[in-house]
C-alpha cells in the first residue's frame, strides 16, 4: 500500500467520508498549462479527467442529490487549494447547465482573482457588512454560468467577518441564487476560520498534497471536522507524480 494511499485512508478514518478522489493536480495544471514529465505523460490532460471524476462523484452522483455548498480547505498551507477548486469550478460550469459561484473566503490570503485573471472587486467582505442582494456583490465570469464572490476589500480584523452572525445569512442567499456554491478557505491546520465556516455547508472536499501532509496533520484536522459535525466529503491527492508511461498508466 502506498504512503499518499495510506494518507488518504488515514484522513478517512477520522473523517468517515465514502468517496476517496486522488486528484493529481500540479501547480499550474489547472490553468491550462500542458507539462510533461520524465515518462511523457500528459499531466494537464490527466488533471481534466481527475476534475471531472471528482466532480461527477462529488457535486453529481447518480444514486442521490449532491450537495449544493462545497467547502475547499488544505490540510496544510501551500496544499494548492485555491487552483484545484478553481479548477473543479471551471470543470463543474461546464457540465452543467445551472449556475456555479466561487467565493473567495480566504481573507487571509486570497488568491482567487489572481487564477482567475480578474480584479478583486466588491466581494464577500462587502456583503458580510454591506446591504444589497448577494449576486450584486459577484462578477461573472467565462463561461457565463461561473461566478466569482471575491474577497472584497481586507480590513483590519477581515477574518473576524467570518464569525458574524450576517454569514449565515448570506449562505442561505447564495444557496437560493446559485445552484452550486465552492468555497475557498484558509489550511484547516493553520486556522479555523473553516470549521465555523464548514457547519453552514453542506460539507467539505479535503487537499492533501503527495509526499508533503502528514498522518498527524491528516488525523487532526479531520477530529477536528468530526467534533464540529462537518462532514468530509472526499480527499484530493494534489501533486502527485506518474513515473510510469502514460500508455502503461491508462491500463492499470
Amino acid at each position: 500500500m502506498s504512503k499518499n494511499f495510506e494518507l488518504m485512508q488515514q484522513a478517512g478514518t477520522a473523517g468517515g467520508y465514502a468517496t476517496t478522489v486522488e486528484v493529481s493536480l500540479s501547480g499550474d495544471n489547472v490553468s491550462g498549462n500542458i507539462r510533461r514529465n520524465g515518462a511523457g505523460l500528459d499531466l494537464s490532460s490527466l488533471a481534466g479527467e481527475e476534475c471531472l471524476k471528482l466532480v461527477h462523484r462529488v457535486f453529481l452522483p447518480h444514486s442521490v442529490e449532491g450537495p449544493h455548498i462545497v467547502m475547499f480547505a488544505g490540510i496544510d498551507r501551500g496544499n494548492g487549494c485555491s487552483r484545484t477548486c478553481v479548477g473543479i469550478a471551471k470543470t463543474l460550469a461546464q457540465n452543467v447547465s445551472g449556475s456555479v459561484c466561487l467565493v473567495d473566503a480566504n481573507l487571509r490570503s486570497p488568491s482567487l482573482p489572481q487564477y482567475l485573471s480578474v480584479n478583486n472587486h466588491r466581494g464577500l467582505a462587502e456583503a458580510l457588512l454591506e446591504e444589497g442582494p448577494i449576486r450584486g456583490f459577484a462578477k461573472q465570469l467565462h463561461p457565463e454560468n461561473l461566478w466569482l464572490l471575491s474577497c472584497g476589500g481586507l480590513v483590519s480584523d477581515s477574518p473576524g467577518v467570518l464569525r458574524s452572525a450576517r454569514l449565515k445569512t448570506r449562505l442561505q442567499e447564495l444557496r437560493s441564487e446559485f445552484n452550486y456554491v465552492l468555497i475557498d478557505v484558509p489550511a484547516l491546520n493553520q486556522y479555523s476560520d473553516g470549521i465555523g465556516l464548514g457547519q453552514l455547508t453542506d460539507g467539505v472536499v479535503l487537499i492533501l498534497e503527495a509526499n508533503s501532509t502528514r498522518r498527524e496533520s491528516a488525523r487532526k484536522v479531520t477530529e477536528s471536522l468530526r467534533n464540529a459535525n462537518v462532514p468530509i466529503l472526499g480527499a484530493v491527492l494534489n501533486r502527485r507524480t506518474y513515473p510510469i508511461p502514460q500508455l502503461l498508466y491508462q491500463r492499470l
